[in-house]
């Protein structure tokens, strides 16, 4: 007999460890300083301390399989057997690794934002021939796991419609074939899976289903029916909870309600912006509703008598309730009580994820405690002030005739060489930067060494070759956080690591005030690295659509408006590099696709104010300066009408990590581009050939004379000896291609 599920539960939990300790123990295996024993070892130990936290909260349903070396998405592939034959590897670690960050010889699968969050997930390829295979070894071994704690737990797997269109067709696939076409093949592996967990003793199973709070076809919904018709009505399984997360279920919410599966998880925070009332819980009565009422994606504590309301009146619509973070904790940080560098005030306004299960815990409570039918009027949510400032863009001249003074003024060849911004950043320089916060060296010794290390970067690049410089930001801890140190408005944490993909994490910066900027930020040492060349050096900025996505931002603003504030900052940063002689300036603003609402009726509204905010932020530059901008890793060939309108006049975009993908998109782009040609995600240096076969491709796109030579992205995450020689190709393939056709 089906138990009841738990009254209050997390849909998932931060992995990399309170310390980003899976972080160290992975590079120091990839690196070869230690064992998978090691590596194992630490592994188990983040997984255990988590379910004895949770359980320490009070938290009654804890979720296992959350844990991942690399990516959720990439651990489904190894779990239902997708895996390329050209990564199969005697070591199924190695096989896995290689897959994630490619090996010698071999490139990684591609790489992209999981919907609209700043974590990244591995794309799995699947194709007609694709032999699926069910490895269930990592989720049965962490509920044994659990159970040798004396903790039962419900595995999370990511569902097998959110799966499927999260993949992308095989290379080798016949046109019109999508993965979606091999959905019964994948359905009956989850079955055997679940058959398994049952045969285990498993009570409960949660699938996520993001990808139905996305516009779902007829044919997508209908697959939806069918494969949880499949798996409810196996004879033996676990219970099923699917789990929707970063909107509302919109079309898919009755078909879930006809399936027969006992629970369904909603999204309360981002899912009923015009009410609950305005979604048809009633529908789900029959079912455990577990209501998302605390938020996975921000750092603010919860309102908790609305939430409290919230949950009354799903359960007087709805019967059987429980209580969850709208989402996986994941996208936050572990816990606030660590930061006690925080201003005391601003601390007491922000719940991490171990506050967050408390609330949880305590809403659940609460909820128990409160009868049926007393229900208390929702409160009213605070007035957001909606009166935009008056910001009237100057514009610049027309590209073509900005094109022709900027050829005349920077006098670059064809095919110009360039990288995005960052150069490694060493173990000594981030040991320096520490020691700089905590007072164990001067600042006149901090910027000594940052002086050194931007001469050397410069006289690496005038070495190799390259055209356009950059000074490579060694005084940079973070391209978001340092800007958000400088700005009024920002606070920044020491603990609040966030986990970006495999071992790269983060530390969003907490938007909590208005932005301001007190005085020049990037112009001293962009005007020093100007001064060491003749060669132009970009002045490097982030753009504000990324400075707003990539924090926690306060949420008593429209964002549109925040997104201006940080625009204003920057256009004054732009001004300043300007008037300080620099001639190239890049503002990147790599999550201008992220941020697109993932309904379509609401993207129109947001790409035309963010194209704004940017414009705003870099048409106060004159004609003689040439505006770069940067985007990677987020589908942004579904979005290049709104690079273009972003009116920069070089963009420079992932294409080496998708195999070229934006450049079945690009057709007229009628502006420079420069599509990477250097996956700097993966360890491997692509060899002059690669790099000239890549070059020779988008010149099929786009014409010589506006086509740019770059990596993917930064190079701060590399090392130096991996840097240098892959430049060194970089920048050989360049010039047989200059020297062959021109």
């Amino acid at each position: 007999m089906t138990s009841s599920f738990p009254a209050s539960t997390v849909l998932g939990y931060p992995r990399i460890g309170p310390d980003r300790e899976l972080k160290r123990a992975l590079e120091s295996y990839w690196e070869g300083r230690s064992s998978r024993t090691d590596l194992e070892e630490t592994a188990r130990r983040v997984r255990e301390d988590t379910w004895r936290r949770l359980a320490a909260l009070g938290l009654e349903g804890l979720p296992s399989n959350t844990f991942s070396y690399y990516d959720q998405v990439l651990d489904t592939a190894v779990l239902l057997g997708a895996v390329p034959g050209r990564y199969r590897h005697d070591d199924d670690l190695a096989t896995y690794f290689a897959m994630a960050r490619g090996a010698e010889g071999i490139a990684p699968l591609r790489m992209t934002k999981w919907f609209d969050t700043n974590y990244h997930y591995i794309v799995p390829e699947i194709g007609p021939d694709t032999v699926f295979s069910l490895d269930a070894a990592k989720p049965l071994g962490e509920v044994r796991e659990a159970r040798a704690l004396g903790l039962e737990t419900r595995p999370v797997l990511v569902g097998p419609v959110t799966f499927l269109l999260l993949s992308q067709a095989a290379p080798d696939s016949p046109d019109g074939f999508a993965p979606l076409d091999r959905l019964d093949d994948v359905v009956e592996v989850y079955a055997r899976l679940l058959a398994e967990l049952a045969a285990e003793g498993v009570g409960w199973v949660q699938l996520d289903e993001p990808a139905l709070v996305a516009d779902r076809t007829t044919a997508e919904l209908a697959a939806v029916e069918a494969a949880y018709d499949r798996l409810g009505r196996l004879e033996h399984r676990p219970a099923l909870l699917v789990a929707s997360y970063f909107g509302d279920l919109g079309d898919a919410l009755p078909v879930l309600a006809g399936a027969p599966v006992e629970a369904v998880a909603l999204d309360l925070v981002r899912g009923a912006a015009q009410g609950v009332e305005t979604l048809d819980v009633e529908a789900l009565r029959g079912k455990t509703v577990v209501v998302g009422v605390v938020s996975g994606r921000d750092v603010w504590r919860t309102d908790r008598d609305r939430a409290l309301a919230t949950l009354l009146a799903v359960r007087e619509r709805a019967g059987r309730v429980a209580v969850s973070t709208s989402c996986s904790l994941l996208h936050v940080p572990y816990d606030v009580e660590r930061e006690t560098g925080l201003d005391l005030a601003l601390r007491e306004r922000l719940a991490f994820a171990e506050q967050k299960v408390a609330e949880v815990v305590d809403l659940a409570a609460r909820l128990a405690a409160t009868p049926a039918r007393d229900l208390p009027g929702q409160p009213a949510a605070p007035e957001r002030p909606h009166a935009f400032p008056a910001r009237t863009e100057q514009g610049r001249a027309p590209y073509p005739v900005r094109a022709a003074v900027q050829a005349e003024h920077l006098k670059l060849p064809l095919l110009p060489v360039t990288t995005i911004g960052s150069f490694p950043q060493t173990g000594e320089l981030r040991r320096a930067r520490a020691a700089l916060a905590a007072g164990q060296i001067g600042e006149a010794a901090y910027e000594s060494m940052v002086r050194a290390e931007i001469e050397q970067v410069i006289a690496l690049q005038e070495r190799l070759g390259l055209d356009v410089l950059v000074h490579g930001e060694p005084e940079r801890n973070d391209m978001v956080q340092y800007f958000a140190e400088h700005l009024d408005g920002f606070a920044v944490t020491r603990h609040g690591w966030v986990q970006s993909y495999g071992s790269r994490c983060t530390r969003p910066p907490i938007l909590y005030g208005d932005v301001r900027r007190p005085e020049p930020i990037t112009v001293r040492w962009a005007r020093y690295a100007q001064s060491l060349t003749s060669k132009p050096v970009k002045g490097m900025l982030t753009g504000p659509v990324t400075i707003v996505a990539w924090s926690f931002v306060r949420d008593d603003l429209p964002l549109r408006e925040v997104v201006f504030q940080v625009a204003d900052a920057v256009r004054e940063e732009v001004g300043d590099l300007e008037e300080a002689g620099i001639r190239v300036i890049q503002v990147d603003e790599p999550a201008l696709r992220e941020l697109v609402p993932l309904r379509r009726a609401e993207q129109a509204a947001y790409l035309e104010w963010a194209v704004a905010a940017y414009r705003w932020a870099t048409s106060g530059a004159s004609e003689h300066t040439q505006i770069h901008t940067h985007l990677c890793y987020s589908d942004a060939d579904e979005i290049l009408a709104a690079i273009d309108a972003l009116d920069a006049d070089v963009t420079s975009i992932e294409s080496a990590r998708s195999r070229g993908r934006v450049l079945g998109a690009v057709g007229a782009f009628p502006r420079g581009l420069g599509p990477g040609v250097y996956d700097i995600h993966s360890p491997r240096v692509p060899d002059a050939d690669e790099v000239e076969h890549l070059l020779a491709e988008a010149l099929r796109s786009v014409p010589a004379e506006r086509l740019w030579v770059n990596p993917d992205c930064g190079l701060k995450t590399r090392t130096y000896e991996q840097v240098e020689a892959a430049l060194a190709n970089v920048v050989e393939a360049a010039a047989r291609l200059r020297e062959r056709l021109f």
